[in-house]
């Protein structure tokens, strides 16, 4: 199966901090890859990396078999990306937002259509300050389907919602991968992730420490540390990056 990222001894530093170290993973075509870690582990900086918005210090990284130094304007046409927090004009609508979005690009599906995508057809003509958080993280991922991307980027799109809309938007990633998309994703989530990715990584302090299926990482050790449950992967996550908090 085809790649859509191979990412090898991938390095970033700002400063004396090294955020990324030496880092490498690859996502097949079609496959929901999750990126897992604790806050300052490299998620973002490495997710950026990726996305053109940030330059390496070192290593290599191929998006859809392409570079970013010789083939940025076709990778931004084929690329989805939702930002860990978007910024849309308050007193833009609904519609008029994903109207903007859809004209930078080549191809894409009608406005119309990406409101029933995201169930938004209620909210054509609501002003953007007055959507819920829910509706603003459906319009964010609208706006990253807007020109039929092949690898759609979610960095933790579900963060401070409810059950309900958490649900919904796991349908719309859904619907995009039955047709053929692949998505790389971040998310704090566990049962997220345990969800939706065929395999995970986990990151901590710039580096992999452990890549696999959900599955197969919870039966190699995701044992619990009181037996009140099967293991799942949030103990997977605890054994392998520690209980301490990190506010960085």
């Amino acid at each position: 199966m085809s790649l859509a990222v191979n990412c090898r001894n991938l390095k970033k530093r700002y400063g004396d901090v090294v955020a990324v170290d030496g880092l490498s993973f690859s996502v097949s075509r079609g496959e929901c890859f999750g990126l897992l870690g604790p806050n300052g582990a490299g998620k973002t900086t490495t997710i950026e990396i990726l996305e053109g918005l940030l330059t390496p210090d070192d290593g290599e990284v191929d998006v859809l078999g392409l570079r970013w130094k010789t083939h940025e304007h076709e990778l931004r046409q084929r690329l989805g990306i939702q930002l860990q927090e978007t910024q849309f004009t308050d007193k833009l609508t609904v519609e008029e937002t994903l109207r903007l979005f859809r004209s930078f690009y080549d191809r894409g599906p009608t406005v119309s259509d990406l409101l029933a995508r995201v169930e938004l057809e209620a909210k054509r003509r609501s002003w953007v300050v007055k959507l819920s958080g829910g509706q603003k993280q459906r319009l964010s991922i609208a706006c990253a389907l807007a020109g039929a991307p092949d690898l759609l980027f979610l960095d933790e799109p579900t963060t401070g919602l409810d059950p309900q809309s958490r649900r919904q938007l796991w349908s719309i990633m859904g619907r995009f991968r039955e047709n053929g998309g692949t998505v790389l994703l971040t998310t704090h989530y566990m049962d997220e992730a345990q969800t939706l990715c065929d395999r995970v990584a986990i990151v901590n302090r710039g580096r992999v420490i452990a890549m696999d299926t959900p599955q197969a990482l919870i039966a190699s050790f995701g044992t619990p540390t009181r037996v009140v449950h099967e293991g799942t992967l949030e103990d997977v996550f605890m054994s392998l990056t520690g209980r301490q908090l990190r506010e960085d």
